[in-house]
């Protein structure tokens, strides 16, 4: 039999890419594209139950009259329009990353929409209730996903241009998101 010791295999060990082709004890890609779509459905799934709060009253949410109430306090102009523009955003964008569809830029609405709420929390420290760690912990979860892209159970994978996510198109998509979220920043007083 041959020898399996450390120094052994890491002499024999190939150089470059081929030293990370799977094996027995590489990470199946399955379990790394169950990992991204478990993310994906979390963290949608979650922003656009939050996003219905915002449009419907759903899930014990104002509406739209006491989103825009919210909107108007904390220094927004049309405070009724920005909860349509919030909860649009967070209900299409929601959904569109838990399946998987056009995910960059489903993760760049999120974070823009997250930005500006950490904005608003920014005051209250970083844990919850009134601190920003949940805004932020989406936020980055978005961020995440336009990075690495929506793994092999998407939508994206049956769309030529995203059927190989490229790490270009969500560095772009997270600057766009952030890009917007600044421009509305800016209309807050």
């Amino acid at each position: 039999m041959p020898s399996t010791s450390p120094s052994t295999t890491a002499a024999t060990a190939p150089a470059g890419p081929d030293r990370f082709a799977p094996g027995p004890a590489a990470t199946s890609p399955h379990a790394y594209d169950a990992g991204l779509l478990l993310l994906r459905l979390a963290l949608g799934l979650t922003m656009a139950a939050h996003g219905s709060q915002k449009l419907f009253g759903w899930f014990g949410g104002g509406g739209i009259d006491g989103t825009g109430q919210f909107f108007t306090m904390s220094g927004y102009p049309a405070g009724d329009a920005m909860a349509v523009v919030a909860g649009l955003t967070e209900a299409l964008g929601g959904l569109a990353l838990a399946v998987g569809l056009l995910t960059p830029l489903a993760a760049a609405a999120i974070v823009g929409t997250m930005v500006n709420a950490i904005a608003v929390t920014w005051g209250g420290g970083f844990f919850a209730p009134k601190g920003s760690e949940y805004e932020l912990l989406l936020t980055a979860g978005a961020a995440a996903l336009a990075l690495t892209g929506p793994g092999r159970y998407a939508v994206d994978r049956f769309l030529p241009v995203l059927r190989s996510h490229r790490l270009a198109y969500g560095a772009s998509a997270v600057v766009v998101g952030l890009l917007t979220a600044g421009v509305i920043l800016l209309l807050r007083k």
